[in-house]
């Protein structure tokens, strides 16, 4: 969850460890328990950084990326879209007919917004930002991503001031049940 390093070595290390669960998920034969736990994994893992991006990420983005702006409106788009697929798997048994392929547009879905943040909005957040904001980023980043939510929670304001205050609430409770269910835990 915490990687260490300024804000794109952390959400870059995030990257990896999600197209690392999703290459086990192409690996992984059957459905079951075990498909669930893994999507549960990848599910914590997604919302939390979309959380922490969405409160920190995208304002700096708006605040020293030339037309920022539309960059992170573009982003967030993303996000809402991945969000409501995940909560569409949350609900869905994992011998749905309609599983495979809604993991398939997920894993897609997720691949492009990777790419376009890794290819495009990274490296201008980079020459934009000194080293310390970048560090700093990376900080706000981690502890977002410590209070965030577990689950998808797609009806959510995605403003960031809504997020701030709402997340660690969401949060709280997301936690709560995971530790109750064991959800989160294989």
């Amino acid at each position: 969850m915490g990687h260490g390093g300024n804000v794109i070595d952390e959400l870059m290390a995030d990257h990896r460890e999600v197209e690392g669960m999703f290459a086990r998920l192409q690996a992984m034969t059957g459905t079951g328990q075990e498909l669930r736990d893994l999507i549960d994994e990848i599910t914590i893992e997604l919302v939390r950084h979309s959380v922490a991006e969405e409160q920190y990420l995208y304002p700096a983005v708006r605040e020293h990326v030339e037309g920022g702006g539309p960059m992170a409106d573009k982003e967030i788009e993303d996000h809402g879209r991945v969000e409501k697929m995940l909560k569409r798997l949350e609900k869905m048994k994992t011998d749905d007919a309609q599983m495979s392929p809604l993991l398939q547009q997920l894993m897609e879905e997720v691949a492009a917004h990777v790419q376009d943040e890794e290819s495009n909005l990274f490296p201008m957040l980079k020459r934009a930002c000194t080293p310390q904001q970048l560090n700093d980023l990376g900080d706000k980043i981690r502890r977002a991503k410590a209070m965030a939510p577990t689950r998808p929670h797609p009806a959510a304001p995605s403003s960031p001031t809504a997020s701030k205050l709402l997340a660690p609430g969401a949060g709280l409770v997301d936690r709560a049940r995971d530790f109750v269910t064991g959800r989160g835990k294989s």
